[in-house]
């Protein structure tokens, strides 16, 4: 601990300087405290989530160029570790698992035995987390909620995951967090984080501005080596948030999305968008808000032992809709409206907000390149060659 730092001085959101050097130290104290960290990494050619040993595994002195249906990595002129906007992976996939096993039965002499394993609680410590997956976070657990899911897998309700947000010191070509008022400052919605990071990186001068947001953020603030964050550099954090904000190109304005969509479900524009969709599913995989799943039985050959999983699907997928006499919607036309619908319109009468954090996976990572925000834009405009020219771009 720093002992010259008198602790009543570390209040809530204060703003302290932390150096490279202490960023590290940040590592050995959440490890020390029994934390498994989990953070960006460089892994084929992306940047992925994954557990870190120490900060060298983060991705210093790499960014990323961003369009519809383009990724590419490219090297930073400094060693940022946050200088990336966003990899194709969401912190779902460790809050709600690609395939969870719910149940298993194994057949006995004294019958039938059933289980229901539960995961042992895991501390988990996530570092990186941007606005738009702190607010990712927020709408899945309110999707969750209430579902018989294993407990430990829900980050309200689990009290042990330490979270460690990051301000956006850039801004993709594809985000749009403005427009859905989800970013890109992490301290601005009310969202549930323990610390927040704002990384520079300029030359030599490689540090952080940090703040507590908890008093489980403040103790741990307590073991690092802090100094008061000045007037000047409070106020470059704050030049930092307005030059991401203005850097992005991307809106979306939907004031009374259910009444826009409702009334534009026959649509050109839909048909000009199925032309080129592959129904390939990308986007609701990258995407941090989809909850779309199916369950599946297995058992063995003997018939003695069955289980039952829980894992992702997609409402792109034709079998998802599947009921008897077949699937409800045949067609990609359909399968897309029902995603774009749901996504940006009857999400606020079923969730009360949008599925829609503005993080723009879905667009980057959409194989043919299309585009949610001007898939809108198109469906506002009246029908016509406007519409159709969409599918050309």
């Amino acid at each position: 601990m720093n002992d010259e730092y008198p602790s009543e001085k570390l209040l809530l959101n204060g703003a302290y300087y932390l150096s490279d050097m202490g960023f590290g130290q940040l590592f050995s104290e959440l490890q020390a405290a029994g934390y498994t960290i989990i953070g960006p990494r460089l892994e084929q050619s992306a940047i992925i989530l994954d557990e870190l040993q120490s900060a060298r595994d983060l991705p210093a002195g790499w960014g990323d160029e961003q369009e519809a249906g383009t990724y590419r990595l490219r090297r930073r002129a400094d060693q940022a570790y946050f200088g990336y906007n966003l990899g194709p992976e969401s912190w779902k996939k460790f809050l709600y698992p690609r395939r969870q096993l719910l149940w298993r039965a194994q057949q006995s002499g004294a019958g039938l035995e059933f289980e229901r394993p539960v995961s042992p609680p895991q501390a988990l410590a996530f570092i990186g987390v941007r606005a738009c997956d702190l607010a990712a976070i927020k709408i899945q657990a309110r999707v969750h909620q209430g579902q018989e899911l294993d407990p430990s897998l829900n980050s309200e309700v689990d009290s042990s995951l330490f979270m460690i947000a990051v301000n956006c010191a850039q801004a993709a070509a594809t985000c749009f967090c403005t427009a859905m008022t989800t970013g890109p400052s992490v301290d601005e919605h009310g969202y549930q984080y323990d610390l927040a990071l704002t990384e520079f990186a300029d030359g030599e001068d490689h540090h952080f501005i940090i703040k507590g947001h908890t008093t489980r953020g403040l103790a741990l603030l307590r073991q690092l080596p802090l100094q008061d964050a000045d007037e000047r550099a409070q106020l470059a954090v704050i030049r930092q948030h307005e030059a991401t904000a203005r850097s992005m190109t991307r809106q979306l304005d939907l004031p009374n999305a259910s009444a826009f969509f409702g009334s534009r479900l026959e649509h050109p524009a839909w048909d000009a968008i199925a032309d080129r969709c592959l129904s390939c599913a990308n986007c609701t995989l990258v995407c941090p808000t989809c909850f779309c799943t199916k369950v599946e039985d297995t058992t063995d050959i003997t018939g003695d032992h069955a289980e039952r999983w829980l894992q992702w699907d997609s409402c792109f997928h034709l079998d998802f809709s599947h009921l008897h006499g077949g699937s409800v919607r045949k067609s990609t036309r359909s399968r897309y409206r029902q995603w774009l619908t749901h996504k940006l319109g009857t999400w606020f009468e079923q969730f009360g907000s949008s599925g829609c954090v503005g993080c723009g996976r879905c667009i980057t990572w959409c194989p043919v390149g299309i585009d949610l925000t001007a898939a809108v834009i198109a469906l506002g405009k009246s029908p016509g060659s406007e519409a159709t020219s969409y599918a050309q771009d």
